[in-house]
């Protein structure tokens, strides 16, 4: 089962979309990640599907059960997220993906509205600028004017395939995150474990994010077939959401052209879990890449600050080991690129991971993913 199923979870209820910060003490509050890592994908859908086959959740838990295609939670078999983005339901009822935009875009807006879009491009630094980066060229956003960026915006399938071409989206590409979903506060009473009753002086306060109608996720499963109907338990509390068979919509990047130019740009579609944290796997001390049948010259990235990731091991009720990853839309420029249009589109496939036994579980899960764009 190579092909990739598409699940348009579309949420029926708040959602409790909780990153990896502590809350509970009195006074605390608990912060909501929108988009959820996809790690919150697989555990909904694995669920459902276990549920379906009648499995018993102790016994796979305890790796007394093997599934067909889940495997166990110690030896994870063929199911994978191969994608995780934000998705919003068009009229004509096809899904539509919706893209943060990456580290490389910068977005200016007027009285609330994006007016410019620019991009970040590698450039040599002048002679005496003195930089910690490694790598022979620094992300410049040259502007005749200076601007405040603004943030909070999503692209959509129009402006993200302008995006893949090598071209800047325009501001009509753009939807703000207040037309999405909302931020509905709510207040929390810690329980006492003996008496199972609240305790005294015991309140918090955590993030319920409110989709607007017919704004959900898009996940991409490979090596399993998910159901197409029904419900799954999504985020913190297990909220409610229904669960529809969609298409991708998504543009696929032009790995001819690519391999023809001999450079890219390489974009993070999920957070990436690097053993060198923010460099790319597969990457020596002389900035080199390789990885598989692809070999190209890292010479600049833009990243953001890096990111913890955690979640809940629910086999073994305890909280799962927290990695650093570089954020979702961290932007790689590798130049001397040597691919076929077949080997780029094998990578991508495959997704940043190197030996076959290398963190297996945050695989299966969906992390280290990514597109290729053009760099002209």
């Amino acid at each position: 089962m190579s092909a990739v199923e598409y699940r348009f979870l579309e949420p029926l209820d708040v959602l409790f979309l909780r990153g990896n910060k502590l809350f509970g003490d009195p006074g605390s509050y608990g912060e909501s990640l929108v988009p959820p890592w996809p790690s919150v994908a697989a555990g909904a859908l694995r669920s459902r599907m276990l549920a379906d086959d009648g499995v018993d959740l102790s016994d796979f838990a305890a790796g007394r059960v093997v599934h067909p295609t889940l495997g166990t939670p110690e030896k994870p078999g063929a199911f994978r997220v191969t994608s995780f983005q934000m998705a919003r339901r068009l009229a004509d009822g096809r899904v539509e993906p919706l893209i943060a935009p990456p580290a490389d875009m910068v977005i200016s807006e007027e009285e609330g509205k994006a007016k410019l879009v620019c991009a970040l491009k590698p450039g040599t630094p002048a002679s005496g600028v003195l930089s910690s980066s490694p790598l022979p060229t620094l992300p410049v956003l040259a502007e005749s004017e200076r601007g405040k960026a603004a943030s909070g915006y999503w692209l959509t399938a129009g402006g993200w395939r302008r995006y893949l071409k090598g071209e800047t989206p325009l501001p009509g590409d753009l939807l703000k995150s207040s037309q999405l979903w909302s931020i509905d506060p709510r207040v929390g009473v810690g329980l006492d474990v003996t008496t199972q009753r609240a305790a005294d002086g015991r309140l918090f306060s955590v993030q319920a994010v409110a989709m607007q109608p017919g704004v959900g996720f898009l996940a991409g499963i490979a090596g399993a077939v998910p159901p197409v109907s029904g419900m799954v338990r999504l985020g913190g509390d297990g909220r409610a959401a229904a669960l529809h068979g969609a298409s991708s919509n998504a543009s696929e990047p032009d790995y001819a052209a690519i391999s023809g130019t001999g450079r890219c740009r390489l974009v993070l579609a999920t957070p990436g879990i690097f053993p060198e944290g923010w460099k790319l796997p597969g990457t020596d001390a002389a900035g080199r890449f390789h990885m598989g049948e692809v070999s190209g010259r890292l010479v600049c990235a833009a990243i953001a600050r890096a990111e913890i990731v955690s979640g809940w091991d629910l086999a073994r009720w305890q909280p799962k080991s927290a990695c650093r990853a570089a954020p979702a839309g961290s932007v790689y420029w590798l130049d001397e690129l040597d691919a076929t249009p077949e080997a780029l589109r094998k990578l991508a496939n495959t997704g940043l991971w190197g030996e076959a036994g290398e963190e297996v579980q945050r695989r299966a899960e969906g992390f280290n993913r990514f597109w290729l764009a053009d760099w002209k």
